[in-house]
């Protein structure tokens, strides 16, 4: 067995003496042990029984979908387009939608035939060491939490936008985040105590993750139905109000500043929005979990990205064509462009509650991911034992849903959009990037594998998506680059301590 191989190599090696007692002889190097890659167990031997298997190809489409369709088509569409774009946001979307095609074609090869909670950690464990797994899965950490809390901040302004039309007003220093980004990149107090409408839908889907995965599937079900809805007869109905002038110039001309539209905007938009496409590796957390994950799992991946494409640049063409673009900077653009056309008026309550419904589903799928990683990051050693841990009635990592709910929370009550999004962006960029690496690394290493998906012309796509995702990150702005290695740090402290003692690999 490969494993028992691969294991073998860090244990200690051991020589018998005359007498017949064994002594060391060697152990591996710290390289080594860094290095040192722990092959994905099969389904049946990976604690698969400790989780419900409840989910069918729709139900992970809809996962999907439920976590790509949020912020990015209803707040990000009208922010970059203002700031970094133009127009042209449809383009940053097409752009950004590319590196997510590539990397998604990877992600389906490895959940085809590596059906495991972990996503792109565990596939990195696979191929490329433990060092970088953890790496990777440290930074998925952050990626899931804040993408939780990002979309939480949205569904706060939507919410109170709602309030206010029926006349109810709270205190502003409950509804909004204690800091917010300055000028020059630092973080300043607002007067506020923090967003507490935020606060409190963190707390309200971490709790349905927790009762279980039938009933979560269920409840993205409907909500992913009622934003489809919306967004369809939002377009249809709003097409009629275009103003193609809006449209021009395309691209902006660049104001002088770096990402200040022009093609340098175009391409920060791409790296900014990259995130609202991470829905597939949401998908892919909940392999143990499906029913038939190596025909299910690429379905769900691949029709998350084909049908969320569609839907985000239909939306942003329209937003933009409707109003121009400079006026969109607002954490509400959709409702912008609906109140700038009283004919549409109509449709304003009815947009509103399926704006709502739908950041609901992407911050229900977000706390949905983060534990399954957790909980694969522990069977490994990397974590405590107790993120591990499932309810032995609902079938849950309970633990995990607990600990990312509370994270997710204080996160959502006190950061602003704006810092959020680009630190989502940068982690799923560089995780992309590695699993596109990682099927290189596993056609090399296991070729003799059965693999029910395969990437088309991977010699081309996989060094080209790691191409993509990589070069996308250098559009991000250098406060996030700050964040990231602030965040790593933190992480590799934790695996010096804990991580690299307790793993399962260590002798």
């Amino acid at each position: 067995m490969r494993e028992a191989d691969e294991c073998a190599k860090l244990a200690p090696m051991y020589d018998a003496t005359e007498s017949g007692a064994r002594q060391p002889v060697a152990k591996p190097s710290l390289i080594r042990q860094l290095l040192a890659i722990r092959p994905v167990q099969p389904r049946e031997q990976a604690g698969a029984e400790r989780l419900k298997q409840a989910l069918s190809a729709w139900s992970l489409m809809s996962i999907g979908i439920g976590a790509t369709i949020g912020t990015g088509i209803f707040v990000l569409t009208g922010t970059v387009a203002a700031n970094q774009s133009g127009p042209a946001v449809t383009l940053s979307l097409l752009i950004a939608a590319f590196g997510s095609g590539l990397a998604a074609l990877c992600y389906a090869e490895f959940a085809a035939f590596l059906p495991v909670p972990g996503s792109a950690y565990s596939y990195t464990y696979a191929t490329l060491g433990e060092a970088t797994a953890w790496f990777i899965g440290w930074n998925l950490l952050l990626e899931y939490a804040i993408s939780a809390s990002a979309v939480a901040v949205s569904w706060s302004a939507y919410v109170i936008n709602l309030l206010a039309e029926a006349h109810i007003h709270l205190p502003a220093i409950w509804v909004n985040a204690p800091l917010q980004e300055s000028a020059a990149g630092h973080l300043v107090a607002t007067g506020a105590i923090i967003n507490l409408p935020a606060v409190l839908i963190v707390a309200a889907m971490s709790a349905l993750c927790y009762i279980g995965i039938r009933e979560t599937a269920s409840a993205t079900n409907f909500m992913v139905a009622l934003k489809i809805g919306v967004i369809v007869i939002f377009v249809v109905a709003g097409l009629k109000y275009v103003d193609p002038g809006n449209w021009h110039p395309y691209i902006p001309r660049n104001t002088g500043t770096f990402g200040h539209f022009g093609w340098t905007g175009v391409l920060q938009g791409a790296g900014i929005i990259f995130f609202s496409y991470v829905g597939f590796d949401t998908a892919s957390t909940t392999a143990l979990e499906a029913r038939n994950p190596q025909r299910d799992l690429p379905i769900g991946i691949i029709g998350t990205l084909v049908v969320s494409t569609v839907l985000y640049v239909a939306m942003a063409a329209l937003i933009t064509g409707m109003v121009p673009y400079f006026k969109l900077n607002d954490a509400e653009p959709v409702a912008v462009a609906l109140d700038a056309h009283a004919g549409l008026a109509w449709l304003g309550v009815f947009l509103k509650l399926g704006i709502i419904a739908g950041m609901t589903s992407v911050i229900l799928t977000s706390l949905l991911g983060q534990p399954r990683i957790l909980l694969s990051m522990a069977d490994d050693g990397l974590l405590p034992p107790a993120m591990s841990r499932c309810h032995p009635r609902f079938k849950t990592p309970h633990v995990a849903t607990v600990v990312t709910g509370v994270g997710a929370a204080l996160i959502a009550g006190v950061f602003p959009l704006d810092v959020l999004a680009d630190l989502i962006s940068m982690g799923i960029l560089l995780a992309f990037a590695v699993v596109c690496i990682g099927v290189l690394v596993m056609r090399h290493t296991r070729p003799e594998v059965h693999r029910p998906f395969r990437v088309p012309a991977a010699w081309l796509i996989c060094p080209l998506g790691a191409l993509v995702c990589v070069g996308m990150t250098y559009f991000l702005s250098n406060a996030t680059w700050i964040r990231l290695v602030v965040w790593t740090a933190l992480g590799a402290a934790i695996y010096a301590l804990y991580g690299f003692k307790h793993s399962r690999l260590r002798p």
